[in-house]
């Protein structure tokens, strides 16, 4: 068994995604975690599933947990990636992340025939398997956050000399429309509220899937694009903030000229230690807070459309 600190890059393996699902214990501050038997394996485990084709894996650790549990839910700080050998040629590679119960309930289905809620240290005598142990301890050594901003980079538009026009106005190409399609399923993953996007064409289409499947509107925020930026860095932290000062989960879609400036800005700030700041185009950074402080950013690559 391996364990890696980030989402797994796709390969040949078996790749799949699942979650450490928890809700408070009635009206009290503690916490309950679901932990499910699967007849199949005659295991207790965590909520698990593999990847459809060109699926994210967020997108599946949110869909796999309600397939399983019943229960929707909104992911939050990724915990870890795990391989394990599945047979002499394959292994299988599980992306976990944390996540809250927003609502649903339990059904007996093929895959799963028992569900548990229990306390912490009745999850981790239960589960099966070591692995699943190693994961739930991953979620106890982290803080919990109160907030989240995910901030994306635009989609893929094209060269900008071959677009006829001001470049504030350069739409998305075919496969930035694919990547901001399967961008608003990884993202819907979080269960945000806000939608967010600098002022530009580009930046509010890779948004505009997930608004719509929101059912709410794409706020624009001019301080985010690449020029405002470059004039008044001061006015875009200070507005990204603001979002996150707001509570609760928001989505921000803004350029390359923008996000590695922030990311080294606020993680300096607030004593966080990021290896990189490299954000490619449909990149999502997943930036967890606590009273107004980062506390932990990861960095989704961007989804890779699969065989349709």
């Amino acid at each position: 068994m391996s364990i890696q600190s980030g989402p797994a890059p796709r390969s040949s393996t078996v790749h799949a995604a699942g979650t450490v699902l928890w809700r408070y214990r009635g009206d009290g501050p503690k916490r309950e975690f679901a932990v499910v038997h699967r007849p199949e394996y005659d295991d207790w485990s965590l909520p698990k599933g593999k990847l459809d084709p060109g699926e994210p894996a967020a997108a599946a650790a949110a869909r796999e947990t309600v397939e399983e549990t019943g229960y929707t839910a909104g992911l939050g700080r990724f915990l870890q990636s795990v391989s394990y050998p599945l047979n002499a040629r394959r292994t299988k590679v599980v992306d976990y992340w944390e996540a809250r119960a927003a609502g649903g309930g339990f059904r007996p289905n093929s895959e799963v025939d028992e569900l548990r809620w229990v306390r912490f240290r009745d999850a981790v005598e239960l589960v099966t398997h070591d692995l699943d142990r190693a994961v739930l301890a991953r979620f106890r050594a982290r803080r919990p956050g109160d907030a989240m901003i995910l901030l994306l980079r635009h989609a893929r538009a094209g060269r900008r000399g071959a677009f006829d026009g001001p470049d504030t106005a350069r739409p998305l190409d075919d496969k930035g429309a694919e990547q901001a399609r399967l961008l608003a399923a990884q993202t819907a993953a979080f269960r945000p509220t806000t939608v967010h996007s600098a002022d530009h064409v580009r930046c509010v289409d890779t948004v505009a899937p997930l608004a719509g499947h929101l059912h709410t509107d794409v706020v624009t925020e001019p301080t985010l694009s690449e020029e405002a930026y470059a004039l008044d860095p001061q006015a875009g932290r200070r507005r990204l903030r603001e979002i996150a000062g707001a509570g609760g989960v928001a989505a921000v879609c803004s350029q390359s000229g923008v996000i590695p400036d922030l990311l080294r800005w606020w993680s300096a700030r607030d004593g966080l230690a990021l290896p990189s700041t490299e954000t490619h185009k449909a990149d999502t950074w997943v930036l967890t807070l606590r009273a107004g402080r980062l506390i932990a950013a990861d960095r989704l690559p961007a989804p890779a459309p699969g065989p349709r």
